[in-house]
């Protein structure tokens, strides 16, 4: 529950770290933007059950599978894409990082 909680916050707050480090000038604007990638947890909709704690969203669902990830990667060179891309990647980092947490009981 706890170890949720905190990786629900996450998914705000790296963001805004990230907003405030590498878009300074326009942080907010970014923040919004990266946060609003959230929506890729939609696809979360197409499994049953729709949330199970202890399941691995990496390589699950459709918007979190590898070769999403590698889209997601590509579109960081793109410039008028590049916020969509980083906010997608911070999301599968912090969910892979709750596969491990998971994966280790």
């Amino acid at each position: 529950m706890v170890g949720t909680i905190i990786h629900n916050c996450l998914h705000f707050a790296m963001p805004a770290a990230a907003a405030r480090v590498w878009f300074a000038d326009r942080w907010k604007q970014a923040w919004l933007i990266m946060t609003l990638t959230m929506a890729v947890d939609l696809d979360h909709f197409l499994a049953t059950p729709i949330y199970d704690p202890n399941r691995c969203s990496i390589g699950f669902h459709p918007l979190h599978s590898y070769p999403a990830i590698l889209i997601y990667l590509s579109l960081t060179s793109i410039p008028r894409l590049r916020l969509v891309a980083c906010g997608l990647l911070i999301h599968m980092a912090l969910d892979g990082i709750e596969c491990l947490r998971i994966a280790m009981g």
